[in-house]
């Protein structure tokens, strides 16, 4: 099992060095890359003031936060669901960094960017010299980002695992699988072939030639009337 934790935050600032701080942590779970449904958000009270910059980008004041728990009251929360699980954030580095200057003032060991999944070198990989910020990537996905007038952290973090799943493949990145319900209400798993021509709203044009029909035709009947191949050819019909 594939446990992964789509993380996003808001900061005072954009300098961890110069004392800006985490003020909104918010995360998804995915296992498998199918979003669970659990999820993790708070606001923080950063006990250092919001720039003027960052309040234009998230709307989030001082004055909002200044009754909010510090990060020192929610770590263990925030660790415990975490877990072992791999985080994937967009621009790491950056959360990473604000992430383990907030791990440090505590004296926890530190995350280890090399062990995230760092969606924007995804993107400009995947993208080279196309703008790979998450609103041109919902933009270029067709993700609907309508509500995301302000940044907002857990707001973020469900797109950014919309935009994920798509960067590494879409929703179904291996075999085609599709659920269809069965008898007495049990989900039948249906692949291959079944699926697709369910999936598919309009058939593929034939390319055969009347000629090339007949000929078919004339070899089949030469194969008997129990043949398989007469109940394909009915079918086609």
């Amino acid at each position: 099992m594939l446990r992964e934790i789509v993380l996003d935050t808001e900061t005072t600032g954009i300098d961890h060095g110069k004392g800006d701080r985490v003020i909104e942590i918010g995360c998804v779970e995915l296992v498998n890359h199918v979003p669970t449904g659990k999820f993790y958000h708070t606001y923080l009270n950063p006990e250092y003031p919001v720039s003027p910059g960052a309040f234009g980008v998230h709307g989030l004041s001082n004055e909002f936060l200044a009754d909010k728990p510090v990060f020192s009251a929610v770590i263990e929360e925030f660790a415990a669901f975490i877990g072992e699980g791999r985080l994937v954030i967009h621009n790491a580095a950056f959360d990473v960094g604000f992430l383990n200057a907030e791990y440090a003032r505590l004296g926890r060991q530190a995350i280890v960017l090399n062990d995230c999944v760092d969606t924007l070198s995804l993107a400009r990989r995947k993208h080279p010299g196309a703008s790979n910020n998450l609103d041109a990537l919902c933009s270029r996905y067709g993700i609907d980002n309508s509500r995301r007038t302000k940044h907002g952290a857990l707001l973020d973090a469900e797109i950014l695992a919309e935009v994920y799943i798509e960067l590494i493949g879409g929703k179904q990145t291996g075999l085609d699988l599709t659920v269809r319900p069965s008898i007495r209400g049990i989900p039948v798993l249906q692949t291959g072939a079944a699926a697709s021509r369910e999936m598919r709203p309009r058939p593929f044009l034939s390319r055969l030639t009347d000629a090339e029909r007949a000929a078919h035709r004339a070899f089949v009947e030469t194969l008997g009337a129990d043949t398989l191949w007469g109940a394909y050819i009915v079918e086609a019909e």
